[in-house]
């Protein structure tokens, strides 16, 4: 299995970034998905992640500006990112927890991050 992150890049503050987040492979089922970042100097922690049945959770420096949503029929999960300052620069990471041959054999997968900076 492999998730293959993109839609990084540099943004002036108050832009928008869409981050995407694919998964490949024999994959049977996918439970969360989530997006978490890691800034320099900080530890890596949870922007937002969605259940299978769609519901959300956010950090609370993200509600009302980030948006997650998925695509199960193309094991995918999206990032909508609106009014980014930039305390929001940081490598993003994509997260899902992935069963290959059933639900029993699930774990964590990551995909190989994205970076997102938000400078003028």
């Amino acid at each position: 299995v492999q998730l293959q992150a993109s839609g990084g890049g540099l943004v002036q503050p108050g832009g928008s970034l869409r981050l995407s987040c694919a998964a490949s492979g024999s994959i049977f089922s996918i439970n969360d998905m989530g997006w978490y970042r890691q800034a320099p100097g900080k530890q890596r922690e949870l922007v937002a992640a969605i259940t299978r049945g769609g519901s959300t959770n956010y950090a609370d420096s993200v509600k009302g500006r980030f948006t997650i949503s998925r695509d199960n029929a193309k094991n995918t999960v999206f990032l909508q990112m609106n009014s980014l300052n930039p305390e929001d620069t940081a490598v993003f990471y994509c997260n899902m927890v992935i069963g290959r041959y059933s639900d029993y054999d699930a774990k964590d997968y990551w995909g190989q991050g994205t970076e997102v900076t938000v400078s003028s």
